[in-house]
């Protein structure tokens, strides 16, 4: 089923247009030779399928988030890199977000061809897709969002709080034994296991907004881990879209097939070095050069001249494994809930022991990549550098979540910020001020000259639109 809604979405492409690029304007100039109520099951397929590539590909991924996370360095083109970047770099993110994936998950929840279950998806994955744009932006159009040709922003506080209400409803709404669906290609029309993304997104979420209202955030991460049996548990549970052939292929092969701009990050490479870690000859490939016998990584924030004398064959591009034509995008993984349960359990907020969920949480990543040793995960998780410290939670879970978020650059760039952890720091050719890093994207360009009223409005509650400018749940001062 999956290969046969993949060959559909070149199809339909037109459809989507036409339905989504005049989305705002749809109650002021119809057109009447627009399909009012696509299948839902082609348009499922075609929405996920861009959230793919949205998610995975240039300007979401890897010339921005990847890159300031330090999961990935440029070794040519290296203004993203040195964070020397201008709104309209983000325009398509912006468009993409609202303009097709919103709208047209809008379209399957409110087409009379969809059945609960088919709105259930649609509004589990319509609250992933908020998630990501009030995490990349901060404030954004969202209750207002095709009510209005210039939509106002909601808060960031607001957005978060209300998508842990909208996918508790949408769980409501899944049910397993209802109407089927038709043209889901991340979790091959199974509703069990979208419950079990709505509940897994409200324990992201809510650990998102710990460090403003712990006590929510508590509350909410407690009540689901006493449910985990029915949130994302085990490797067979995680969240991806496998791509297929071109033109429907991976947006990293896609990259690689006829460019050479990118390379793993020194900082990674390192880290993994460092640790002896598995995962290295998974992330990361030998360098080109035969006389180069280890795994070696760029350098993140150089010049263009001082990045090319790196020697393009002489650092690491990524692992094959992340570069074939049907490699996966990830959304969510098992390793990700373990480690929010072991970070709950470490502030006190669950009654389980962190040191347990963590050595848990670091095998799920481990066997995602193939790792299944057991001898391999027991020397590598004793080694001192690795051993959990109850004294040092935050620093040991953020280096291991951000290991094993490797390829998911717009949430480890969240969870960075979040905790403050790993610690990273700037190359020398940083745009920005000594040691300040990117907090957020800048809004595009297009929002200043066609809502620019309520544009102002969200710089003014939010600040500077900079992209050293800290979000709502990007606290300052952590307590730790």
């Amino acid at each position: 089923m999956k290969k046969n809604y993949l060959n559909y979405i070149g199809v339909i492409a037109f459809l989507l247009l036409a339905i989504s690029c005049n989305d705002e304007l749809a109650d002021i100039n119809v057109n009447p030779n627009a399909t009012e109520n696509p299948q839902p099951s082609y348009l499922l397929s075609a929405t996920e399928y861009h959230s793919a590539e949205w998610y995975w590909g240039s300007t979401v991924s890897y010339n921005t988030s990847l890159l300031w996370v330090q999961h990935w360095a440029k070794i040519q083109y290296t203004e993203p890199d040195c964070y020397n970047v201008t709104n309209g770099d983000f325009n398509s993110i912006w468009n993409t977000g609202y303009a097709t994936l919103i709208a047209n998950l809008n379209a399957i929840i409110n087409s009379n061809l969809s059945n609960d279950n088919y709105r259930g998806v649609a509004a589990v994955w319509r609250s992933w897709v908020f998630l990501q744009l009030t995490n990349l932006f901060g404030d954004v159009p969202y209750s207002q969002y095709a009510k209005s040709v210039t939509p106002a922003y909601d808060t960031q506080e607001n957005i978060l709080r209300n998508l842990l209400v909208e996918l508790e409803n949408a769980d409501q709404l899944l049910k397993p034994t209802g109407d089927a669906i038709e043209g889901d290609l991340i979790y091959n029309n199974n509703i069990a296991k979208w419950k079990k993304l709505a509940k897994s997104l409200r324990l992201r979420i809510a650990l998102e907004i710990a460090d403003r209202d712990e006590a929510t955030a508590k509350n909410i991460i407690s009540t689901l881990y006493a449910d985990r049996a029915n949130l994302i548990n085990s490797n067979d549970d995680i969240t991806q879209f496998i791509f297929a052939a071109s033109p429907q292929w991976n947006p990293w092969a896609s990259a690689f097939s006829s460019r050479d701009d990118q390379r793993v990050s020194k900082t990674l490479v390192d880290k993994l070095q460092q640790l002896g870690d598995p995962r290295l000859p998974v992330y990361a490939q030998l360098p080109q050069d035969g006389t180069v016998t280890t795994y070696a990584g760029a350098a993140n924030g150089l010049s263009a001249d001082a990045a090319n004398n790196q020697g393009f064959s002489k650092v690491s591009r990524p692992g094959t494994y992340f570069l074939r034509d049907s490699s996966p995008a990830v959304f969510f993984t098992y390793a990700e809930a373990l480690f929010i349960y072991a970070e709950a359990a470490a502030r006190g907020w669950i009654t389980a022991d962190a040191s347990t969920l963590y050595k848990q949480a670091v095998t799920a990543s481990l066997n995602q990549y193939g790792v299944t040793s057991t001898s391999k995960i027991d020397a590598y998780l004793n080694q001192e550098a690795v051993q959990y410290d109850s004294s040092k939670w935050f620093e040991l879970i953020g280096w291991q979540k951000w290991i094993a978020y490797y390829g998911q650059g717009p949430d480890a760039f969240t969870d960075w910020r979040r905790l403050g952890y790993p610690t990273l720091s700037p190359g020398p050719n940083s745009a920005l001020s000594p040691g300040v890093m990117p907090r957020r994207l800048f809004y595009p360009n297009t929002e200043q000259s066609l809502n620019g009223v309520n544009y102002k409005l969200a710089v003014k509650n939010q600040g500077a639109d900079e992209i050293t400018t800290r979000l709502w749940f990007d606290v300052a001062n952590k307590k730790r």
